[in-house]
């Protein structure tokens, strides 16, 4: 019997820019793009929510038409990934509608992922026992140093990385910057930079294929 394709539910930023308007920001694309076609190769059927590939038409269409929260059912997907890029500072961090998705996912054993900034999305995401899904669990994200390197430590509206540990996050990170670098604890798949997404993503491949 044929199987049912794996499905994802990438989740994109709608966020333009920092605080200060004259400071753009977004999605950081290849943190999408780099997991898209890993997933894709293996067959696995994909949906963008909330802002592309510029040269083709097709993909920056998924991008101009992308769902809301409101709009889906955590039970039609394996697997929820949050991309990248500073504008996830804003939009990701108290969307409750993305929070219950997330929830639901997680809680019936689904695969909960993100890469870079994209872990902004978990901070404040909690269980249904009202704990913090990331307390006492391994992961990684952007780091501070990474934030000071980049020389936008100034414009982002929070530090991350101290979020995180606040919320009893076991946090981790790689000797050096920029590399690549994820972090699997039991369904909890993270990544810590742009540079980590194609791991990112097969480190979730192999979580489900483990299903």
């Amino acid at each position: 019997m044929p199987t049912t394709p794996k499905q994802i539910l990438h989740v994109v930023t709608n966020t333009a820019h920092y605080d200060d308007p004259s400071h753009p920001t977004g999605l950081w694309l290849s943190e999408l793009t780099h997991a898209w076609h890993v997933f894709e190769e293996h067959g696995f059927e994909q949906t963008i929510t909330a802002k592309a590939w510029k040269a083709d038409p097709a993909r920056m269409s998924l991008l101009e038409n992308t769902a809301r929260p409101d709009q889906l059912n955590s039970a039609d997907f394996d697997a929820i990934y949050f991309t990248g890029g500073h504008g996830v500072m804003y939009d990701f961090l108290d969307d409750q509608g993305l929070q219950q998705i997330t929830r639901e996912i997680f809680e019936r054993g689904g695969i909960v992922s993100s890469v870079c900034h994209g872990y902004c999305g978990l901070l404040n995401t909690r269980l249904s026992d009202g704990s913090y899904l990331v307390a006492g669990r391994n992961m990684t994200g952007f780091t501070w140093r990474e934030e000071v390197l980049a020389r936008v430590n100034k414009l982002v509206p929070y530090n991350a990385e101290e979020e995180v540990k606040k919320r009893g996050a076991k946090y981790k990170k790689a000797v050096l910057p920029f590399v690549s670098y994820t972090v699997v604890d039991a369904n909890l798949v993270t990544g810590q930079n742009p540079g980590s997404a194609k791991e990112t993503a097969e480190k979730v491949v192999a979580a489900l294929s483990q299903q």
